[in-house]
């Protein structure tokens, strides 16, 4: 079936193949329009498409159209279009070819339309696994024309280690096997995109039983796989920093520990026992503690006695030394970092007071703090609130505080080096650990712990105090308090020889004498016990009270004889429940 078309939009001519089916005469439509005999609906695509795509490009392939026959009947067909022109260039006439459209035509051509329009991502391929057709979502989603894949190997889409997988000779197999579902397969867009797809396929099949083609339906899954494999990094990198939070927070705990030496409180005078009272009193409740007193007096001692019989035993105790942190690294020191928030921030860093979290924090020197950061202290001990250095992220700890000093925290504040808020909420419960001038008879017992466990970390037989060396560390005020009186016993070990304690005391702080040096003996001294020790201090502290009268102080006083200031000697009368007898 044929048509001419002249200049002027109108028929030339109509071959009588198309006026037999559709019923009319030929001079009904010679100098007629073509829309007089056609559907609005075709109508419409005329003029709004195939004569403006005919004037651009001087042919159309294979356009439905539809005519209404003289009886009414709708007549599909296809029609191939070509305008003719002279040798000059000038317009002639356009030839148009009509094919009528069968009922198995039209359904297959209605299909056509169909899976190229429909939104998923499908793909039809022969037994050679060479692409019939895709549709425009397909050709959407890899970036190409349709004419830049149809007819070429589907493999020539896939990633390289696909196609490796696959192969050229494998081409056919990946056909031949007909239907499969959800299969992992990655392919390449035009501007080089991987895409992680799942593709499911159902093959159409000849009488042989032999595919002929596969329609393979292709569903993106990258954005997910990109999700889950961020998610599972994630996942891994948390718990990566749980362990390593669980294996920081073990060191801590163990670091405190190991400098506490898992020691218990040695003694029995009246300022230890004190002490004592104070800390079972406040141990209990979730109140912050202010430890006060000189360096050397064993005030992470207390602090570990203290969380040791409160409800967060359980829980870590982080210890910080605010007199050892670089002032610029206070604030990472105590809430941590995120990677980057700094130079040399490699990587997120957990804060001692994350640390801490449901257990307690020792804030040991806690006046060196700079005046700077003390408010974000503050607000942590209102609060329980802080963020990390270069995040933005609030988080929220359960952490009792106890911190201690050497320092006299009131004139720091009155010098404006302290926040005086900062100092309130530290000393709820403030506790002074006397020094050990004032624990009269907790020297011996100390010394002696000391010795015992000094011996054994060091792999030595256990060494005794002698008289006379018992005699010489009562008669020294030590100065540098527990921790001085320790490392005098850990030399003496490490000077001996045998079972010789050798007892090296340095030099008085009164008068610059030396109170004792102890040479080597020639023969083990008599062993004292310390019941023993106790009752030969107190006859020897008698004995000079009576040598002098009774005088304290003062020249040729009972202090003066024994080499100690008055104020210890008085101590020690008090102690033992010496009193001068009435004449």
């Amino acid at each position: 079936m044929a048509t001419s078309v002249g200049e002027d939009g109108c028929y030339l001519d109509v071959n009588d193949a198309l006026l037999k089916r559709l019923g009319y005469e030929h001079r009904e439509m010679i100098g007629s329009r073509p829309a007089a005999f056609m559907t609005p609906e075709t109508v419409a695509r005329l003029e709004q498409e195939l004569l403006p795509a005919l004037r651009r490009t001087g042919r159309l392939e294979n356009k439905p159209v539809s005519y209404i026959a003289a009886d009414g009947e709708v007549v599909n067909c296809l029609v191939n279009s070509l305008v003719e022109h002279s040798p000059d260039g000038i317009f002639i006439r356009t030839v148009d070819m009509y094919t009528e459209i069968s009922d198995k035509a039209r359904a297959d051509w209605k299909y056509r339309q169909l899976y190229r329009a429909t939104p998923a991502m499908l793909h039809t391929v022969d037994a050679n696994a060479l692409v019939i057709t895709v549709t425009e979502h397909w050709l959407q989603k890899m970036g190409y024309a349709r004419k830049e894949v149809v007819g070429k190997s589907i493999l020539d889409f896939y990633t390289e280690i696909d196609r490796k997988r696959f192969g050229r000779e494998g081409a056919r197999d990946l056909v031949s096997n007909g239907d499969f579902n959800n299969k992992a397969r990655q392919m390449v867009t035009k501007d080089g995109k991987v895409l992680d797809l799942l593709m499911s396929a159902i093959a159409e099949r000849d009488a042989a039983g032999n595919v002929s083609r596969l329609l393979v339906a292709s569903k993106d899954v990258t954005e997910r796989l990109r999700a889950e494999r961020a998610l599972r990094d994630a996942l891994s990198e948390n718990a990566v920093l749980r362990k390593e939070l669980e294996r920081e927070r073990d060191y801590l705990r163990e670091e405190v520990n190991v400098a506490m030496n898992f020691g218990r409180i040695i003694g029995r005078s009246p300022a230890l026992k004190n002490m004592l009272v104070r800390i079972e009193a406040v141990a209990k409740t979730p109140a912050n503690v202010l430890i006060l007193g000189e360096s050397g007096v064993g005030k992470e001692l207390v602090a570990h006695a203290i969380h040791s019989q409160s409800k967060r035993s359980d829980a870590p105790l982080v210890k910080v030394n605010c007199a050892s942190i670089p002032k610029e690294l206070f604030e990472s020191e105590f809430f941590g970092h995120v990677k980057g928030a700094f130079t040399g921030a490699h990587r997120d860093r957990v804060g001692r007071f994350q640390l801490a979290d449901g257990g307690t924090i020792f804030l040991d020197e806690v006046g060196e703090i700079p005046l700077e950061l003390q408010g974000k202290l503050l607000r942590v001990l209102q609060e329980s609130e802080f963020e990390r250095v270069g995040d933005d992220r609030t988080r929220s700890v359960d952490v009792r505080v106890i911190a201690a000093t050497n320092r006299d925290l009131d004139q720091l504040v009155s010098d404006g080096k302290f926040r005086e808020d900062v100092f309130y909420r530290l000393s709820v419960f403030p506790i002074d650990v006397p020094p050990l001038r004032k624990r009269i008879g907790d020297v011996l017992q100390l010394a002696q712990h000391f010795l015992e466990q000094t011996c054994s970390e060091f792999g030595r037989k256990t060494l005794n105090l002698t008289r006379k060396q018992a005699a010489v560390i009562e008669a020294y005020e030590w100065p540098g308090n527990v921790r001085e009186l320790k490392n005098v016993i850990e030399r003496a070990v490490i000077l001996s020889e045998g079972k010789t304690l050798r007892l090296d005391i340095p030099m008085s702080r009164d008068d610059g004498r030396a109170v004792e040096k102890i040479p080597p003996p020639d023969k083990v001294e008599q062993i004292l016990a310390e019941p023993q020790m106790r009752e030969f201090q107190k006859q020897n502290l008698l004995k000079a009270l009576k040598q002098t009268g009774w005088r304290v102080s003062g020249a040729r006083g009972a202090a003066e004889l024994l080499g100690i200031r008055p104020t210890t000697l008085a101590d020690r009368i008090k102690s033992f429940g010496l009193k001068r007898p009435r004449n």
